[in-house]
């Protein structure tokens, strides 16, 4: 499995307030990109998986509320969680 526990806490303290702190936005940012990183590298390989592709574009519509939702609210932690993924506007 690629996204274990271990993996999750450590996205979540890096992002997050703690690694417990799972509902707040920059982790749930993070954790999406993370999962969205790895599905792009499946599709690379299987081309015809059309689940995985439609759960992709799921994943980066929910990603994308989330930046525009940090965007209305705190556009500097918005900046800083698009600056520290890589994430471009």
């Amino acid at each position: 499995m690629y996204l274990t526990t271990e993996k999750k806490k450590e996205i979540f303290k890096k992002y997050g307030k703690s690694e417990t702190d799972t509902g707040s936005s920059e982790g749930q940012i993070a954790l999406f990109t993370h999962r969205i990183n790895h599905l792009t590298d499946h599709l690379k390989n299987n081309r015809h998986d059309f689940n995985t592709q439609r759960s992709l574009v799921k994943l980066v519509g929910k990603r994308r509320d989330l930046l525009n939702y940090l965007t209305k609210t705190d556009i500097i932690r918005y900046r800083a969680i698009v600056k520290d993924l890589g994430l471009r506007k």
